[in-house]
């Protein structure tokens, strides 16, 4: 009986504190300091407006105002800093060959028409754009404009020259940088601890355990910034009459442990921004922001700023 009162007692302080430091995160953790807040983010520059990871995506972004671009880096073989997703160039450019292998003055332009990862067999069709940037050319181009960098290759030397570019332009209070790869967002952090980091799927996963066994309250974390998809969104990408039973399950549940206004609550309360991506219907636009997220990535900055003028009025 003692062992049982002993055990109830234990659990109910347990469960008390949680809660309690769950909704009032300040009184154990220092909530971290915001130097921007990303609210309307362009995935790409815009890849569903203007051709992906250009000067004319990101110039179009900004001038409608984004708070953030986001935009992805690769390392050229005479070590330049390029902006691109792929490592391969067929699908950008139609050309066999890995940005890797190629000094930047070889590196061949965009094809005229590119699909849009993230729309339905949706492409976009560029103007006269179809340069492959330098990462120096953006920060130049944009020295006001937050941006959040996709580290794509697990290379060292890359994360050096990314680091020492962002010090050059001094921009350690604007730029977010990282990668799904656990492996790289901690040599992005030794590398250079001042510029905040996204949640690997590594951490995400252990973010998620935290929260439901009730520890994350606990637990300090040094990233600032959660980057995670919205798994619903995966039935508009595929038919989901293709889609077997159990990937209907497996993305449901995704969308429930994943989607929690709770748990986007909590993190905001800490001074760490959360973000979806890559939402590119109204709809879900408005789902993100009514679980609290404090910004949306989309490939139509466009529609998403007509959106969040409507909101605001």
């Amino acid at each position: 009986m003692c062992a049982a009162m002993y055990v109830l007692s234990t659990v109910t302080g347990y469960v008390l504190t949680s809660v309690l430091l769950f909704k009032c995160p300040s009184l154990l953790h220092r909530k971290k300091r915001e130097t921007f807040r990303g609210r309307h983010i362009s995935h790409r520059g815009g890849a569903g407006e203007n051709l992906e990871n250009t000067m004319a995506a990101f110039s179009h972004a900004v001038q409608l105002g984004t708070d953030m671009l986001e935009l992805d880096c690769h390392l050229t073989k005479d070590e330049q800093v390029v902006v691109s997703h792929d490592a391969s160039l067929k699908r950008s450019t139609g050309v066999c060959a890995n940005i890797s292998d190629l000094a930047y003055t070889e590196l061949p332009p965009y094809l005229c028409k590119l699909d849009v990862t993230f729309q339905k067999e949706c492409f976009c069709e560029g103007g006269e754009d179809k340069h492959i940037p330098l990462l120096a050319d953006v920060f130049e181009a944009f020295p006001n404009t937050p941006i959040n960098i996709d580290i794509k290759a697990n290379n060292d030397t890359l994360i050096r020259k990314v680091s020492d570019l962002v010090m050059k332009y001094d921009r350690e209070h604007m730029t977010v940088w990282g990668n799904s790869s656990n492996k790289i967002v901690q040599k992005c952090y030794k590398e250079n601890p001042r510029i905040p980091i996204l949640f690997s799927i590594k951490r995400v996963l252990l973010l998620v355990g935290l929260f439901y066994t009730g520890l994350l309250p606990f637990v300090p974390l040094r990233e600032q910034f959660l980057e995670i998809p919205m798994p619903s969104i995966i039935t508009k990408l595929k038919d989901p009459r293709r889609m077997t039973k159990s990937q209907r399950i497996v993305t449901w549940l995704a969308d429930t442990l994943l989607m929690r206004k709770a748990l986007f609550d909590h993190l905001t309360a800490r001074g760490i921004q959360v973000y979806v991506w890559v939402l590119n219907d109204e709809e879900d636009f408005q789902r993100a922001f009514d679980l609290g997220a404090t910004g949306v990535m989309t490939d139509y900055p466009t529609k998403l700023k007509e959106f969040m003028e409507r909101q605001s009025t």
